[in-house]
C-alpha cells in the first residue's frame, strides 16, 4: 500500500512537471498539439493524486500503524470519523490535501475554459508550477507514506481536534486557500499571453467567489469550533494562524469589489493583478504558518523543517508576480480615469484601500514577532489591543461605506441627489444611536458606532431592495413577491452581494454585542451554592463521571434560572485522554432566544472534594455571528448561481475572439 501511494505521487509529479515544462515551451512557441498534451498531463495528475489520497485514507481507516503518519495521528481507540479526518490533521496529509484539491481544481478549470486556447496555454504551466512544488514536497521532503515497524498503539489525536468541526473546518479552509490559485493562474496567464482584457476575470469570476466563500465559511466554522471546544469563552483570538486565513479573505474581498470597476469602466487593471497575486501569496503564507512550526499556536500542529522550502517558494512566486506585472505595465493602462471622488467607483476604491490596509496591518502583526526573533533573538508578541485598534480604525469606515456604495451613482453623483438618497438611512442610523444612548449603551464607543453604522448599512440594503422591487412592479405589473424574486434572479451578482452585506451587518452586531457588552464572573462553588450573573442564577447541584470511547469525562450539573424560573441545565466539565495524556475543557452553553445570546459555562477546575471553580460568560447577541454565516452562504450562492442571460451576453462578447485564437 505504501509503495502504491509513493508511486502515485511520483507519477503525479512527473505529469505536473511535464505540464510546466512542455506547457511553457508550447505556449512560447505556439505549438498547439504540445499545448494540448500539456493540458492532458495536468488533467491526468488528478486521478494519480486521488490514488495516493485513497491509499492514505485506507491506511488511516485500518489504523495501519506501519505508516508513520498513521501512528503519529491516530490510535486504536480513536473513533473512525476522527481517524479519517486525521488526513488533514498533520503536515504530510494536509500537503496531500493541497495537491488533491489543486489538481482537481486545475483539471476542471482548464477543461471548462479549453476554448480560450491562447489564454489556457499559459495558464497550464502556471498551475503546473504550483502543483510541481507540492508534488515535489510530498515525494522528497515530507511524504505521508514513510513506513516503520508498527508500535503497539498510535500517539492519538490532539484533544481539541476530536470535535465534529474537525470534519469540516480544515478542508473548507483548504478549498478556499487552493481555490485562489485558479484566478491567480489565469491572471498570470493573461499577462504572459498579453491578453489583459476582462476575459481572465470572466473565466475565473465564480472560481474567485467560490474560494472566497469557502474561506469565509471555513473561518466561521473555525470560530464556532474555538467557541465550543477550546474552552476559553471566545471565538477569535487574533492567533497567527487565524489571521493567516483572514488575510487572503480580505485581499480576495477587495479583488471582488475592484474587478467590478474594471468590468464596468475599464479601470484598476494593475490594482486587480496586484490583489489577485496578493491573495494567492497570502494563501501560501497561511499554509506556511500552519505547517512550518514557525509560530506557536493552538491551530499549528506540526513542527518540521519544511518552513525553508515554503518560504523560498513564496519568495519565488512573489518575485515572479511582481516582475510579470511590471513587464506588462504598458498593456495594463486604463482606458478611463476616475471622474469624481463622489461616485460608486470612488467608494469601491476607498473600500479597497481600507481592506488592504487592514490586511497589511494584520500581516505586520503576524510577521513582526517572527522577524524580531530571527533577526534580534528577541521574543516579541503582538497583543489583542493592536489588532482591535486597527479593526476599529479600518473596520468601522468599511461598515459605513457598505451602506454608502450601493446608493451612489457611477461616474459622478451630485450632492443634492446624495442628500435625498441618504435621508432614510441617515435618519434610521441617528434614531438607533439616540435610542442606544438613552438605553445606557454609551459605555463602549466602538460598540455604539458599530450599532449605528450597522443600522445605516442595513437601511441602505433594505432601501435598495425596496427601490428595485418597486421599479420592477411599475414596469412589469407583477406582484410584490414575484417582482422581488425576478429582481434577484435577473441581477444575481448585485443582489447576492447585498445579501452578503446583510450578513456582514449581522456579523458586526454580533461581534459588538458579544465583546463590548459581555459579562464575566468566576467563583468557587460547593454543591448547593449559587452565583448571580447578569440576571441569571446558576446553582451547582452535583458531579458525575462516565467513560467515553477514548476518554474519561467528568461533568458538573449546573441549573440555570432567570426571574425565578428554571431555563436550562448545563454540564460543564473536563475530558481526560489516556492515550494523548492530555486534559481538555468541555464547555456547556445555554442559548437564550430572548437575547440571541449565550450563557457560557467553563469548569476551570474541579477539586477532589467536589468543589467547582466555575467561570460564566453572558454574551448577548453572539448567535447573530452564526446566523450571519447562514446568510453569507445564501448570498454567495445567489451571486454564484449561473445566469443564462449573462452567459449569452459574455458568449456574444468573447466567443468570436476565442474561435480565432
Amino acid at each position: 500500500m505504501a509503495a502504491l501511494g509513493r508511486a502515485a505521487l511520483l507519477i503525479a509529479l512527473g505529469l505536473v512537471a511535464y505540464a510546466l515544462v512542455a506547457g511553457s515551451y508550447a505556449a512560447w512557441k505556439r505549438r498547439r498539439r504540445l499545448a494540448l498534451s500539456a493540458q492532458n498531463a495536468l488533467l491526468a495528475a488528478f486521478p494519480a493524486t486521488v490514488v495516493a489520497a485513497v491509499v492514505l485514507w485506507v491506511a488511516l481507516g485500518r489504523r495501519d500503524l506501519t505508516f508513520q503518519y498513521v501512528a503519529q495521528h491516530t490510535s486504536h481507540s480513536l473513533p473512525l470519523g476522527y481517524a479519517l479526518a486525521a488526513f488533514w490533521g498533520g503536515q504530510e496529509g494536509s500537503l496531500l490535501l493541497w495537491l488533491l484539491i489543486l489538481t482537481g481544481y486545475a483539471a476542471l478549470a482548464v477543461w471548462l475554459n479549453r476554448r480560450s486556447r491562447e489564454l489556457v496555454a499559459w495558464v497550464v504551466p502556471v498551475l503546473g508550477l504550483v502543483a510541481t512544488f507540492f508534488a515535489f514536497m510530498l515525494c522528497f521532503v515530507s511524504s505521508p507514506f514513510v513506513t516503520a515497524p508498527a508500535p503497539s498503539d498510535g500517539a492519538g489525536m490532539v484533544p481539541s481536534l476530536q470535535n465534529p468541526y474537525m470534519l469540516a473546518h480544515p478542508p473548507m479552509l483548504y478549498l478556499g486557500y487552493v481555490g485562489l490559485t485558479i484566478p491567480y493562474a489565469f491572471a498570470m496567464g493573461a499577462l504572459l499571453s498579453r491578453r489583459t482584457d476582462e476575459r481572465w476575470i470572466v473565466a475565473t469570476r465564480r472560481w474567485t467567489l467560490a474560494a472566497w466563500t469557502f474561506l469565509g465559511v471555513g473561518q466561521l466554522l473555525g470560530a464556532h469550533w474555538a467557541y465550543v471546544e477550546i474552552g476559553w469563552g471566545g471565538y477569535y483570538a487574533w492567533d497567527p494562524v487565524e489571521n493567516a486565513a483572514l488575510m487572503p479573505w480580505l485581499a480576495a474581498t477587495a479583488f471582488l469589489h475592484s474587478v467590478m470597476i474594471q468590468e464596468k469602466r475599464g479601470m484598476l487593471k494593475v490594482w486587480n493583478m496586484v490583489l489577485v497575486a496578493l491573495a494567492f501569496c497570502l494563501s501560501l503564507f497561511g499554509t506556511f504558518l500552519t505547517r512550518s512550526g514557525v509560530v506557536n499556536s493552538v491551530h499549528s500542529f506540526s513542527q518540521s523543517s519544511i518552513g525553508g522550502w515554503f518560504l523560498g517558494f513564496i519568495v519565488v512566486m512573489t518575485l515572479f508576480s511582481v516582475a510579470l506585472v511590471y513587464l506588462r505595465l504598458p498593456l495594463l493602462r486604463a482606458r478611463t480615469r476616475l471622474e469624481s471622488l463622489v461616485s460608486r467607483e470612488a467608494t469601491f476604491l476607498y473600500n479597497n484601500l481600507l481592506l488592504v490596509a487592514l490586511c497589511l496591518t494584520i500581516l505586520w502583526g503576524v510577521v513582526y514577532p517572527i522577524l524580531s526573533e530571527a533577526l534580534r533573538g528577541e521574543t516579541r508578541s503582538v497583543s489583542k489591543p493592536y489588532y482591535d485598534f486597527f479593526l476599529h480604525t479600518f473596520g468601522l469606515p468599511l461598515l459605513l461605506l457598505m451602506g454608502i456604495g450601493p446608493l451612489v451613482a457611477w461616474r459622478r453623483a451630485s450632492l443634492r441627489a446624495l442628500g435625498r438618497t441618504f435621508l432614510v438611512p441617515f435618519a434610521v442610523a441617528v434614531a438607533v444611536g439616540v435610542a442606544l444612548l438613552a438605553a445606557g449603551f454609551g459605555d463602549s464607543l466602538p460598540g455604539l458606532l458599530t450599532y449605528t453604522f450597522a443600522a445605516f448599512a442595513a437601511a441602505s440594503i433594505v432601501l435598495e431592495f425596496q427601490r428595485g422591487t418597486a421599479a420592477r412592479r411599475s414596469i412589469a405589473g407583477e406582484s410584490r413577491l414575484r417582482a422581488f424574486t425576478m429582481l434577484v434572479s435577473r441581477n444575481r451578482r448585485r443582489y447576492g452581494g447585498y445579501i452578503v452585506h446583510a450578513a456582514v451587518v449581522l456579523l458586526a452586531i454580533g461581534i459588538a454585542g458579544s465583546s463590548a457588552y459581555q459579562t464575566i464572573r468566576e467563583r468557587a462553588l460547593a454543591r448547593g451554592q449559587s452565583m448571580e450573573v447578569a440576571g441569571y442564577t446558576l446553582t451547582y447541584t452535583g458531579l458525575a463521571t462516565r467513560q467515553l470511547a477514548n476518554a474519561q469525562a467528568v461533568r458538573a450539573t449546573v441549573d440555570v434560572s432567570r426571574g425565578g424560573s428554571h431555563v436550562a441545565t448545563l454540564h460543564p466539565g473536563k475530558n481526560s485522554y489516556p492515550v494523548e495524556q492530555q486534559v481538555s475543557n468541555e464547555v456547556s452553553i445555554y442559548h437564550d432566544p430572548r437575547t440571541v445570546g449565550d450563557v457560557f459555562t467553563i469548569a476551570d477546575q474541579i477539586d477532589p472534594n467536589g468543589t467547582l471553580y466555575l467561570k460564566v460568560l453572558v454574551k448577548p447577541l453572539v448567535n447573530l455571528i452564526w446566523i450571519a454565516g447562514l446568510v453569507f452562504v445564501a448570498g454567495s450562492l445567489v451571486a454564484m448561481w449561473p445566469d443564462a442571460l449573462e452567459q449569452r451576453r459574455l458568449a456574444e462578447r468573447y466567443e468570436p475572439e476565442a474561435a480565432l485564437a
